[in-house]
């Protein structure tokens, strides 16, 4: 009978080196302020983000558009497909002796495929808000830089009349039984910082008429491709009648402010609180 032969064993896997820690990040932060550098951090992300106040499916209504920069601005490069855009001059003939250019811009905010509502309304003074622009309500209304023009060359006076402008547009927004602005919509106003403007107290005019400021943000012109800002009296010529491009006002710091109802932001704060258990949570907060 043949003898067995024995299997030989096969070989032993061979031992896989034990892994070795990884070093450490020298740039993580470290200690008791390490939290603190990483919100600073996300704050700065934050800071650096442009804050766009609306969304492509809001109804949007434009006051007082000047150049209609902005309105072309969202509705090409944002995707907005419910704007109003409104301006104070009369007819077409008066925006294009006062803003040259605005053409182009004006086929932008009119050209109405089937599923898009946009159009531009003449003839509409923010103090006013004729029953064209308020029958229906407005998720979001937006004044870029509103301002009454050279009334006077005194400080004062000019502060009192802008001040005027504003209260008589906020309470509009408001006004009974049809609201332009629609429950749970806000309206934004973008100023330039510094005085005079700082002289108007803009959160108190919105007080007034029984809005309260949600929050604010810097205002980022290069959010908006193809937005400049037109001046209240039109473009600026020099003694021989050419245009003057010396001055841009999109290059200059300004801030938006978002306001609401006064009981809505209340409910949301009011929500915040219960969400953090934190009671001192308040709205009227800044975006850097």
């Amino acid at each position: 009978m043949a003898k067995r032969r024995k299997l030989a064993h096969p070989p032993a896997a061979p031992k896989r080196p034990s892994a070795r820690p990884q070093p450490k990040d020298k740039n993580q932060p470290k200690g008791p302020g390490a939290k603190a550098k990483k919100k600073q951090q996300h704050r700065q992300q934050q800071h650096d983000e442009p804050v766009i106040p609306f969304s492509r499916h809001d109804r949007i209504l434009l006051v007082g558009e000047g150049d209609l920069s902005f309105a072309a601005s969202i509705i090409e490069h944002h995707g907005c497909t419910n704007v109003t855009a409104t301006v104070l001059e009369k007819n077409h003939a008066e925006l294009v002796a006062k803003y040259p250019a605005v053409d182009a811009n004006i086929a932008d905010t009119e050209s109405k495929p089937p599923t898009i509502t946009n159009k531009l309304i003449y003839n509409v003074d923010a103090t006013k808000l004729p029953p064209s622009v308020a029958r229906s309500p407005h998720d979001r209304i937006i004044f870029n830089f509103p301002h009454v023009g050279g009334k006077s060359t005194d400080v004062n006076r000019q502060v009192r009349y802008n001040q005027e402008l504003l209260v008589s547009f906020f309470q509009r927004c408001l006004a009974s039984p049809r609201a332009p602005l629609a429950p749970g919509g806000s309206v934004v106003v973008t100023l330039f910082e510094g005085e005079p403007y700082t002289l108007w107290n803009i959160r108190d005019l919105g007080r007034h008429a029984g809005l309260q400021l949600e929050r604010s943000f810097r205002f980022q012109a290069a959010a908006y491709p193809g937005y400049h800002h037109a001046r209240t009296f039109g473009v600026v010529r020099n003694k021989k009648g050419e245009e003057s491009g010396g001055w841009k006002g999109e290059d200059r710091p300004a801030r938006s402010f978002v306001f609401m109802r006064k009981e809505e932001v209340e409910g949301q704060a009011r929500k915040k609180r219960k969400r953090s258990g934190d009671d001192d949570s308040s709205s009227d907060e800044d975006d850097e």
